[in-house]
């Protein structure tokens, strides 16, 4: 997290707030203009008068976390009508006037306030106090799953019945098809009320009362009755497409393609990667359009890199225009670092696609292979 505010009322927390600028660089800081000792220009560092109540609503919106020492009621007052969604609300970490605690109060997991609180309380050599349960018994965040391998939670209907069997410990199970397998960091071994399982169907005969389960794909009514009601989906970004178009072609054409090639293979959307091909098409405009229209990275390869990659199915007549003897095919082979096609290059009008899944790396010890 970079965008963070820290604000002091108190000489004291005009004290602990300027350690902070020094530890945490990039911190805006904010206390009251009685406390001014001049160099706060040179600094950058903002004076304010009056109640600090009126600077909050601007702090919500433009910051994603803010750190007050303040006293915890007084900020649990003064928050509250500011308070929409955890999913959008910022992280709010409260630090005493000594600075001797640093308690997470919102937002502590989406907003990621847990993790701001270790790391004041480690630059200031205070104490963290984390009340979030998973955090506290060192098991999975549901809400929060994956986030660091860049996994996105398809939605959050059933995330509280889901994170309830986590903490109560209640029989869960885990279904891991794509996406990094290391997601377990805890030095001990994985719950024994967890099961992890590769498929729906191995989970199918399991007495769960909930599941996590980790795909590109998209769930099929089979794969539906073979899991609990209550489960959550994560998207792992392991997705790769390899395109090649004709000069000029339109961004709606493209799309078109990429969308109903995702459907015929039950691929979600939120499960792509990258989009990836030759470096002569980097400037195409429509092929820009539809990475920036869906936030996707796009990445080229010269022809000499995509003549380095195995294909299987080569053409001379693309060689003859591009240097390259493929596009789509070794484009997408590049990007996932995965020589077995998903899908092999496949021409739709003006486009020529192909799909690699990158493959799941990492272990979380021999005892919990997947």
């Amino acid at each position: 997290m970079n965008n963070i505010a820290a604000v002091a009322i108190t000489k004291h927390g005009v004290s602990l707030v300027r350690r902070l600028a020094k530890a945490l660089p990039g911190t805006d800081i904010f206390y009251m203009k009685k406390f001014e000792q001049g160099d706060e220009e040179k600094k950058g560092f903002t004076l304010f008068e009056g109640s600090v109540r009126k600077q909050l609503p601007s702090y919500f919106e433009k910051y994603d976390g803010i750190i007050m020492i303040i006293s915890l009621g007084a900020v649990v007052r003064m928050i509250s009508p500011l308070l929409k969604d955890k999913k959008t609300d910022p992280a709010v970490v409260v630090i005493d006037d000594r600075g001797e605690f640093v308690i997470s109060v919102l937002s502590g997991h989406l907003g990621g306030a847990n993790g701001l609180t270790k790391t004041v309380a480690s630059q200031l050599d205070a104490t963290p106090v984390i009340t979030t349960a998973s955090d506290v018994q060192e098991t999975i965040p549901v809400d929060i799953f994956g986030r660091a391998f860049g996994w996105v939670p398809e939605d959050f209907e059933q995330v509280i019945p889901a994170s309830a069997a986590v903490v109560n410990e209640e029989p869960l199970v885990i279904v891991q098809e794509s996406g990094e397998k290391d997601w377990w960091t805890y030095d001990k071994d994985l719950p024994g009320h967890m099961t992890v399982v590769s498929s729906p169907e191995e989970a199918k005969e399991l007495d769960v009362k909930a599941a996590l389960v980790i795909t590109h794909r998209n769930l099929t009514a089979t794969d539906k009755e073979s899991l609990p009601e209550v489960r959550m989906i994560y998207r792992p970004k392991v997705v790769h497409i390899g395109i090649g178009c004709n000069r000029g072609t339109e961004a709606d054409e493209i799309e078109a393609v990429i969308e109903s090639t995702l459907q015929r293979l039950q691929i979600n959307r939120l499960s792509v990667k990258q989009v990836a091909t030759i470096d002569l098409k980097k400037d195409e405009e429509g092929l820009l359009k539809v990475c920036e229209k869906n936030s996707w990275p796009f990445v080229y390869y010269s022809p000499d890199e995509l003549n380095q990659a195995p294909i299987q199915n080569p053409s001379d007549v693309v060689y003859k225009y591009t240097g390259a003897y493929g596009v789509s095919e070794p484009a997408a082979v590049l990007s996932s670092g995965n020589e077995r096609l998903l899908l092999e290059k496949e021409k739709s009008g003006n486009v020529t696609i192909s799909i690699a899944i990158q493959e799941s790396f990492g272990t979380r010890g021999s005892e919990h292979e997947i």
